[in-house]
């Protein structure tokens, strides 16, 4: 029987180590922290049982579209959820009056209208991607490494920092309130086409009465165009 040389017993012995370092270090992020596991459960349950609740609702939503801080637009809708998840609108607002001036300053005014409606239309369809969080979205995100606890500075609140969650190099930011059972707040900072063009959002929740947290206003940022959309939610009431 051939002897091993000494430099394979030793090459052996640091074998098994080696592979379990190695295991170790390809495991998700959430796997290797307990703490950070658990409260990621905890957030996407809130998630998951905030979005049901209020898909039994519908409400009135204001929106309100300023450019450079002035007021350029405010439309008021009725929405319910629809089957798919993604909200459905029906206008509350009266035919727009047809536009004033000749044809030519007829011609200037909708090309102007037109393109900031296009704008707008892609940051809304944009953060309908964030919009309600989603659960299996959170999971994955967690099973990549890229969700990290917070500073909250209070007991019973958690906050999670999800990375890359939609595109790359984007953030999003849930607080929940245990206590009180639902989500706080929601802040995401991401970009259209290009991380140039940025758009940033908060969104500030408030509790129905009887009923389940909501966004009641959700501040919308379109950096390159200095556009402001503020959507306002409010007269909630249960299908």
């Amino acid at each position: 029987m051939k002897e091993s040389s000494p430099m394979k017993l030793v090459l052996a012995s640091f074998a098994i180590p080696i592979f379990a370092v190695s295991a170790i270090l390809t495991q998700p992020l959430a796997a290797q922290n307990p703490e950070l596991q658990q409260k990621i459960a905890d957030v996407k349950m809130v998630a998951a049982m905030n979005k049901q609740a209020l898909a039994q609702y519908t409400y009135v939503q204001t929106t309100t579209i300023s450019i450079k801080g002035d007021v350029k637009k405010v439309t008021h809708d009725q929405v319910v959820t629809g089957p798919d998840g993604k909200p459905q609108k029906t206008s509350l607002d009266p035919p727009p009056a047809p536009p004033s001036g000749g044809r030519l300053r007829q011609h200037v005014v909708e090309k102007k209208t037109d393109e900031f409606t296009d704008y707008a239309d892609s940051i809304k369809t944009l953060i309908q991607q964030y919009l309600p969080p989603d659960t299996d979205m959170i999971q994955q995100a967690a099973s990549q490494g890229n969700i990290a606890l917070g500073p909250t500075g209070a007991p019973g609140v958690i906050q999670l920092v999800i990375s890359n969650y939609i595109k790359q190099g984007d953030k999003m930011t849930l607080v929940v309130n245990k206590a009180a059972g639902g989500l706080q707040s929601v802040s995401i900072a991401t970009y259209l086409s290009d991380p140039s063009d940025a758009v940033t959002v908060n969104v500030q929740f408030a509790a129905i009465p009887g009923g389940p947290n909501h966004p009641s206003t959700i501040t919308i940022n379109g950096v390159s165009k200095q556009m402001t959309i503020v959507n306002q939610n409010g007269s909630y009431r249960h299908l």
